[in-house]
């Protein structure tokens, strides 16, 4: 492989198996600059948090973009212990990403996975597998975790998510994580730097960079804090200093 993969590289960093030795390489490069292996802890750990809160909320199907490599705790895992009803789809545009998906999905016909590029919400929402297993008509919970950061400026993931928004129905929920420099601005540059010589570099961006492409949700609590801010289970989830996390999270409900 020519390039790090943003995909393998965060598969390297949970422990996971799937990756190469740039990716690795990439991965200690980073881990020199950043707490990343903690970052990507406290994502992970979001991620389960949102979703069970999104099935506590009734919804039972989900959107997931970005969802990189099969690791651990995965979307459907986590979803259909809660309710064995929901249904799932996965969208990533790594094929090694989407290939792994469909072997561990291969026995389980509520959740698949699509090689599509999220920047296409259009296509996406009517690709057969998505129409197949999801009602568009009824709340979906959209997950964009740890992957909107991977879209710059000139693809507009503020667009990108208005359009998801005006597919979904009413009650719809959005989920969000993104880098930030606002913590640890020098880190992250470094970070950022490193990013550059992958196949996806990285945009950092503000708090209310990211709080804006909640438009049209109705934010709910806590609102936009620090991944292991939204909602720890126990009190010592959260370190002494949240913001080493260096990703904002945030949930928002369509009205």
């Amino acid at each position: 492989m020519a390039l790090p993969s943003s995909a393998r590289v965060y598969d390297y960093l949970l422990g996971g198996g799937h990756n190469f030795a740039v990716d690795r390489d990439t991965g200690e490069q980073l881990a020199r600059v950043l707490p990343v292996r903690d970052m990507v802890r406290f994502n992970r750990s979001y991620l389960r948090r949102a979703v069970l809160a999104m099935v506590e909320a009734g919804i039972t199907q989900f959107l997931d973009l970005g969802s990189g490599i099969p690791t651990v705790g995965n979307v459907h895992e986590v979803a259909q212990f809660a309710n064995p009803a929901c249904r799932v789809v996965y969208v990533d545009i790594e094929p090694i990403a989407v290939t792994h998906s469909a072997l561990l999905l291969a026995d389980n016909p509520d959740a698949t996975a699509i090689l599509a590029d999220l920047r296409k919400p259009d296509a996406v929402v009517d690709a057969p597998e998505s129409r197949s297993l999801l009602d568009f008509s009824r709340p979906v919970g959209l997950l964009a975790v740890g992957v909107l950061h991977f879209l710059p400026d000139f693809d507009d993931p503020w667009g990108v998510l208005a359009r998801y928004r005006d597919l979904l129905a009413s009650g719809s929920h959005l989920a969000i994580s993104h880098f930030t420099s606002d913590r640890m601005p020098r880190e992250m540059a470094a970070g950022a730097d490193i990013f550059e010589r992958a196949a996806e570099p990285i945009t950092p961006r503000t708090r209310a960079q990211v709080l804006s492409m909640m438009d049209g949700f109705e934010i709910v609590a806590p609102g936009l804090v620090f991944t292991p801010e939204w909602r720890p289970e126990a009190p010592e989830d959260v370190p002494s200093d949240p913001g080493c996390a260096n990703l904002y999270a945030v949930v928002g409900r369509k009205p």
